[in-house]
């Protein structure tokens, strides 16, 4: 075998190992009604959550990720784990719905609220409508405003 072949292989190896490393190195705790994000319980049936929501009179705040964003990693270690963000989250129903999922609800929600990449979040009523929607990746302090915004929209 020639020496071009040889380094073409192992650089398609290498490339595949990457691949697969960056796949898996972002862990997902889960069980089956739950998803843990930066130490915040986020349910994973919407429709358990929008139950909550009427019940408890609160908004819902839906999470769009997946286990390779490298965003929703930043999220995770960086912004749900503080506690200003984490006392503004206490005052919503928190769903988080992976983009990879390809259940009917997924589906429904990332047509719905037109979800297309990660991270994106989407602040909505107990009846669905939209409050804020967070486009891509926002600082703690733009992350906050977000969530304050969308509670003052819910209280009108």
């Amino acid at each position: 075998m020639s020496p071009r072949k040889i380094l073409t292989l192992v650089f398609l190896a290498a490339l595949l190992g990457i691949g697969y490393q960056s796949m898996n190195a972002a862990p997902v705790l889960s069980d089956q009604s739950y998803s843990y994000h930066g130490g915040t319980k986020w349910h994973t049936n919407f429709s358990d959550a929008e139950s909550v929501a009427k019940e408890q009179d609160k908004p819902i705040l839906v999470y769009f990720w997946t286990t390779w964003c490298t965003y929703c990693e930043d999220y995770n270690q960086n912004v749900y784990s503080d506690p200003a963000v984490r006392d503004r989250l206490d005052d919503f129903v928190l769903v988080a719905i992976n983009l990879d999922n390809d259940s009917p609800q997924a589906s429904r929600l990332k047509q719905r609220y037109d979800a297309t990449y990660p991270p994106q979040h989407v602040a909505i009523t107990p009846q669905g409508d939209r409050l804020v929607k967070i486009n891509g990746y926002a600082k703690k302090e733009a992350f906050i405003d977000y969530l304050e915004r969308a509670q003052r929209r819910a209280e009108q």
